[in-house]
């Protein structure tokens, strides 16, 4: 595998990359049971979505939206990403 110049790489990607091409990389040896938890928390994720519909200002809108294109998202996904990291104790008061 070669790195792409046009994918800028964090930290952890580019050591699993460096492990992968030095062929330091292995199966584990319990695959079917990594599988299984991997299957059931994605079910359990997919499985607990909710809509909701948010009433918004004008203006809260345009920055949603402005906001969401700068990070190259879907504006529905930076609005539930907001909410989980706010309810989750993640979202903290940037100083001024």
């Amino acid at each position: 595998m070669k790195y792409n110049p046009d994918y800028a790489l964090d930290e952890e990607e580019q050591d699993i990359l460096e492990h992968f091409e030095r062929g330091n990389l292995r199966t584990p040896t319990n695959t079917a049971q990594e599988m299984e938890l991997a299957r059931e928390a994605a079910a359990n994720t997919i499985s607990g979505w909710r809509e909701v519909t948010l009433r918004v200002t004008e203006r809260e809108y345009e920055l949603a939206h402005a906001r969401a294109a700068e990070e190259g998202i879907p504006c529905p996904a930076l609005l539930s990403g907001i909410i989980n990291k706010y309810l989750s104790g993640r979202l903290v008061e940037k100083d001024k």
